[in-house]
């Protein structure tokens, strides 16, 4: 697949997700060894399989209007999760790749709990300025507002699951790996056959091994 080394890919992950883990890892293999351009998006599967939004495109429960502590756990985590990734992200692009990494890996790799420690010590592990950090976490309106524009976004394009990536020209489509691909030709191989499906014109919604 000819892809774009400027105009960025959007990949939209959950931090719950152990697909979009796998997807994160392959993305971040292409932006480094092929120059290609990737931007990390957040969409929370908590909302998206939240009862009161059967409609995905039109959610009227949405994740980051809910208060700190409340809600499941899965809830809880989900929010502390995407709103350190913001605040990662006011750090630069790399700080945000590096954070994101260094916690799905905690979370999927290592198996860790996806809870304030494990975050604060994936931001450790990342790199980033630790008092800043908790700084803008300490006042995380504009974390929930830069938050909702992905969700709205997210919304807007029907997203329904982790990994999907948005191409350049419009193309969008879920991809669930199957295996952790972390080498440069094995991640050029899958992303110019995910390139050549969405662009046949085959109209493949679903491809599913049986088991």
């Amino acid at each position: 697949m000819t892809a774009s080394r400027t105009a960025p890919t959007d990949l939209y992950f959950d931090f719950l997700c152990p697909f979009a883990w796998r997807g994160v890892e392959l993305a971040d293999v292409l932006r480094r060894e092929q120059r290609l351009s990737f931007r990390l998006r957040h969409f929370s599967l908590v909302q998206g399989n939240h009862p009161e939004n059967p409609d995905r495109k039109n959610p009227t429960w949405w994740l980051h209007e809910q208060g700190a502590g409340e809600g499941s756990p899965s809830q809880q985590a989900s929010l502390s999760a995407f709103l350190a990734g913001q605040a990662a992200a006011l750090q630069g692009e790399e700080a945000a790749w590096a954070f994101t990494l260094a916690l799905l890996r905690a979370r999927h790799e290592h198996k860790g709990e996806l809870d304030e420690g494990t975050i604060r010590a994936a931001a450790g592990e990342a790199g980033l300025d630790l008092t800043r950090l908790e700084a803008t976490l300490a006042d995380d309106a504009v974390l929930r507002e830069a938050l909702a524009a992905d969700l709205r976004d997210a919304a807007a394009l029907g997203v329904f699951g982790t990994p999907t990536f948005v191409l350049p020209d419009g193309h969008a489509a879920y991809l669930r790996f199957s295996k952790l691909i972390r080498d440069g030709t094995g991640a050029q191989a899958l992303w110019e056959l995910y390139g050549e499906v969405l662009h046949s014109g085959a109209g493949i919604e679903t491809i599913k091994r049986p088991r």
